[in-house]
Formats: C-alpha cells, sequence, structure tokens
C-alpha cells in the first residue's frame, strides 16, 4: 500500500479534532470525507478505517510511540507511524518519519500486547469495571471484540417491502447481503459500502441498524391497533422497528427529553412511510402523567454506559467517566419508576440498554421489581446479549409484565 500524502493530512487532522478538542469521531469522519469530492470510496475508506483504528488504539499506540495527550501534530504523526508500521506498510521518505525506530514499534507492541488494558487499549477503570462486573475470561473475550469493527447491517422495512426484494434490489444497485438467522428483519453486508446513496435508502426500504438493536422492537411483542410508547426514542430507529411490526395501525408515541432527536425521527418516518405515530417532547412531568395507566406496551430503551457498543463508538472510551456510570445508574432507576406507570394493568413493558454491565442491566431490573413502583409487575423472561458470543452489539433486554388485579 502507498501512502498519499493528502489522505495522511486529513488522518492527522482528523485525530487532532478528536483527542485534542474533544469532538465525537463519527461527526469528524463525516466532515473528512467531504474534504475533496475527487476521493473516490477506497481513498474514504482508508481516511474513515485509519481514523478508527488509531482511535481504537489510542492507548496502545501511544504507549509505543512514547508520546502523551494532548498531543502535538508531531506526536500524532509518531502515531500514525506506529499504526503503518504494524501493518507492514512502508513509511515514505517524509520528514514526519525520519528515525522511525521500526524495529522498537515491533517488540514493543509484543511486549505490551501480554497486558490486556494495553492490547485492547482501555482505561485501568473500565478495564477493573468490566472484571468486576463480568469476570475475568469473560470480560476479556468481550473488550477484544468491541474492538473488531461492526458489520453493517440493515433491517427491512416491511412496510414497503419484503427481505428478499429488498436484496435483489441491492443487488442491481452492486451491494451485496446475506441473511442472518434469528434476526427476521436482518440483512448483513458481506462488503461495506455507502447504503445512504442507493434508491432503496431513499425510497425507504431500509434503514442501518445493528443486530442486536432489532431484537428490542421484536421482544415487546406488538399487535396491530395498540397503544405503545417508545419513551427514550431518541433518532427512533427502534420507533420505526415498532411501526413496522405494527402493521402501521394503532398508536405508537414516540417520547424523548430532546426535541432535536425527535425531529430526525420526523424526517425518517416520513421516508419509511410510517404514519402511526405521535411525537411528544418530555419537557415537564405532564406528557408523563397524561398517559399513566394507557399504554398496552412501553419500551424503554434506557440511557446507559454504552459498553456494549464502543465497536461504533471508539471515542467512547475516552470520553466515559467513572462518575458518569454512577449517575447513569440512578438515572436508569428513575426513568424505570417514572416511566413505568404509563403502562395499563395487563399490559407488557421492555427496559433494554446497549450495555453489557449487570449494574446496569438485571440489577436494575431486580432493584425495581422490589421497590414501590415495581411491585405490580412481574418478570417474564431477559436476554444478554454479548458481542463476543453474538458477532454483534452488545445488549440487554427484559420483559415485565403488570399485574391485572382482576
Amino acid at each position: 500500500m502507498r501512502l498519499h500524502r493528502n489522505l495522511c493530512f486529513a488522518v492527522i487532522d482528523g485525530l487532532h479534532l478528536i483527542f485534542n478538542e474533544g469532538e465525537y469521531a463519527d461527526k469528524v469522519i463525516q466532515q473528512l470525507l467531504k474534504r475533496d469530492k475527487r476521493w473516490g470510496s477506497r481513498d474514504r475508506g482508508f481516511v474513515a478505517e485509519t481514523v478508527y483504528t488509531i482511535v481504537r488504539y489510542q492507548r496502545l499506540y501511544a504507549e509505543i510511540a512514547d508520546v502523551k495527550a494532548p498531543y502535538h501534530r508531531d506526536d500524532l504523526w509518531r502515531m500514525f507511524a506506529v499504526w503503518a508500521t504494524l501493518k507492514g506498510i512502508k513509511l515514505p521518505d517524509w520528514k514526519y518519519f525520519t528515525d522511525t525506530p521500526t524495529r522498537k514499534i515491533k517488540g514493543r507492541f509484543d511486549e505490551l500486547s501480554k497486558i490486556r488494558k494495553f492490547k485492547e487499549s482501555i482505561p485501568d477503570w473500565i478495564d477493573e469495571l468490566g472484571v468486576a462486573e463480568l469476570g475475568e475470561a469473560e470480560w476479556t473475550k468481550e473488550i477484544a471484540m468491541q474492538n473488531e469493527q461492526a458489520d453493517v447491517i440493515l433491517r427491512v422495512n416491511t412496510l414497503k417491502t419484503t427481505k428478499k426484494d429488498l436484496q435483489l434490489k441491492l443487488q442491481s444497485e452492486e451491494i451485496e447481503t446475506e441473511f442472518l438467522p434469528n434476526h427476521p428483519s436482518a440483512l448483513k453486508l458481506t462488503e461495506r459500502a455507502n447504503v445512504f446513496r442507493t434508491e432503496a435508502f431513499k425510497n425507504g426500504w431500509f434503514e442501518v441498524q445493528d443486530a442486536s438493536s432489532q431484537l428490542v422492537a421484536d421482544y415487546l411483542d406488538v399487535k396491530p391497533g395498540m397503544k405503545v410508547v417508545d419513551v427514550c426514542a431518541g433518532a427512533g430507529g427502534k420507533t420505526l422497528h415498532l411501526a413496522s411490526l405494527m402493521e402501521n395501525k394503532g398508536q405508537l408515541i414516540a417520547m424523548d427529553i430532546y426535541e432535536s432527536k425527535l425531529k430526525k425521527l420526523k424526517i425518517r418516518a416520513r421516508r419509511n412511510g410510517v404514519h402511526n405515530i405521535e411525537m411528544k417532547v418530555i419537557d415537564s412531568t405532564k406528557p408523563i402523567k397524561k398517559l399513566h395507566g394507557k399504554a398496552d406496551r412501553l419500551l424503554i430503551d434506557a440511557p446507559c454506559s454504552g459498553l456494549g457498543v464502543l465497536r461504533r463508538n471508539p471515542d467512547a472510551k475516552w470520553k466515559l467517566e467513572p462518575e458518569f456510570i454512577e449517575n447513569i445508574k440512578k438515572t436508569q432507576q428513575e426513568v424505570l419508576e417514572q416511566y413505568s406507570k404509563m403502562v395499563k394493568p395487563g399490559g407488557k413493558m421492555v427496559y433494554a440498554t446497549c450495555s453489557v454491565l449487570p449494574s446496569e442491566n438485571q440489577k436494575q431490573v431486580d432493584k425495581f421489581l422490589t421497590s414501590e413502583a415495581g411491585k405490580d409487575f412481574t418478570f417474564v423472561k431477559d436476554k444478554k446479549v454479548l458481542a463476543y458470543k453474538s458477532g454483534f452489539d452488545g445488549f440487554y433486554m427484559a420483559l415485565l409484565e403488570k399485574n391485572n388485579p382482576n
């Protein structure tokens, strides 16, 4: 592989924004990819994948390069040289690479690869937390998988098409996909491609949604005609899935504290041909109180640490703080206690997170069931999805039923 100067400069600029300015990796990469209209898909792929890899392995590469944050541009070039050397790429004779100790880099890599927090490139506190919650063996496998690049998974919009027809349509646009067992609406891309430019996407035939995330709406057991509330809807990936499972019939209320996210959902719903969604901003306790005892089904896709989706958000490792985890657990309890009041007797609720930590998952459900707010609920079943076992994102979902006094 030959390194091209303009692509390498884009990578260094991106790393500076992520590491030193605290910007989000996915947003930075979106900006970088618009930099030069002449770049082909291979060029864009190089920029995106190189930035993501160096973000993933920041701790390891910085240790090998012997540099510390905040990084000067020369430090970022040294980290880039580590990445290139470990990939077996011949470094060109640019001034940034003079005196790169190639052999020393490989030796340091072999040494540090024996220590998990360097090998998997995670802060000490996350490593300790993972071991405490999942045990040494399980955590070692899980965090290794969280450093693998995630597959691109699509969810077919059954309001507009079938999985087979979507597959054929994408094939006609030179995108190959395969079915996934146990994921009825999923198609997996056999190799990465920009699916957002396809005719099929513009026509609302699919959304990009990880296979684990697709299990959540199915778990809620919705039927056409029901009154369903998705209370932490965000930009609505699961809301849209619920709408297709409800066949556009009944009432689907999407709620969130951020109006900007619901606006994105509105645009997506239009493209998906979904018209049974009503959007409500949670700007006070009123919208929740109005729905007390009214919902046949409630989805609480709770805010969480996101430790199950590090493959998609590798910079989150460096943005998370221990205090955040403690605070988010309190938020999860409050959300369960407050929002569960919307479920009517005989109704069902799913509590879900994209975390792999039991303290955010089954322990939160157990705590809720012994609380005043949870005493009328019965635990039905739960599902723990670990990335190293499934090959997809880490997720948790629990189904609870509200007792019918009759």
